[in-house]
């Protein structure tokens, strides 16, 4: 069963290939450096580290679009041109189908870590930009899943494409509204409790990609294994989830 999975995956990233999303990452990583270059002559203070921090966070917010954006749409297009009937018709398990896609984005995935990531040793030492490379590439498989899932579920591209990027504004920002919900004067009730639940379900992406990395070379081997471990249980788990969602589908 491996072979159609390889099959399946290199027809994927072929596609992301001949549909010019190298050079739409190049013209993103462009578009990073120039803006993060005029606010390096523009700021009066803390000029380089305010060109890292736009950088990085640029570079990590392209990343994310465009591959939340490439999977959602490929998919549709695939469902449009009755590509996905026609390999689901095949005798093969769909659970082969699903996993070569998975794959093939997977693959794709890492065109933008490490172009991005090759960009971030300009602004920090080899072994930290290493770091935020690998650990932007766990943060794109999680979302490239995510978006998989949605469009497997919601059929229509602007509701998935809607629900991927809500899952990683607040797989971003859990953290931050965890600290303000148990903040000095906050009362443990209802909200605060949503929040925890909230914090518990998703996944900590504020741990992903951190710009402090690049800045204060702070990044260590143990916090690249616990967003190894933690990238792993999420993966499975929206697998599975895609996986229920699949054979459950009259095609």
């Amino acid at each position: 069963m491996l072979a159609p999975v390889l099959t399946i995956a290199r027809q994927t990233l072929r596609e992301a290939l001949r549909n010019r999303l190298l050079w739409l990452l190049l013209l993103a990583a462009c578009g990073a450096i120039a803006a993060s270059g005029l606010l390096h002559e523009v700021a009066l203070t803390e000029s380089r580290a305010l060109q890292t921090a736009l950088l990085a966070a640029v570079l990590r917010l392209a990343a994310v679009f465009l591959v939340a954006t490439f999977v959602v749409t490929s998919m549709v297009r695939e469902a449009n041109d009755k590509g996905q009937e026609l390999l689901l018709a095949l005798p093969l398990p769909r659970a082969v189908w699903l996993l070569g896609k998975l794959a093939g984005f997977a693959a794709l995935a890492a065109l933008p870590a490490a172009l991005f990531g090759l960009l971030a040793l300009l602004l920090a030492p080899a072994d930290q930009a290493a770091l935020w490379g690998v650990s932007l590439l766990a943060e794109l498989w999680i979302v490239a899943a995510f978006s998989v899932l949605c469009m497997l579920t919601l059929n229509q591209v602007l509701p998935a494409l809607a629900a991927a990027f809500a899952f990683y504004l607040l797989a971003r920002t859990t953290a931050t509204l965890q600290l303000l919900a148990h903040g000095p004067g906050q009362h443990d009730g209802l909200l605060t409790r949503a929040v925890d639940a909230l914090a518990l379900l998703l996944p900590n992406l504020d741990a992903y990609a951190r710009t402090d990395w690049l800045l204060y070379h702070g990044g260590t081997g143990t916090a690249l294994a616990a967003i190894a471990v933690q990238s792993a249980i999420y993966l499975a788990l929206l697998t599975a989830a895609a996986l229920f969602d699949l054979y459950r589908k009259n095609f």
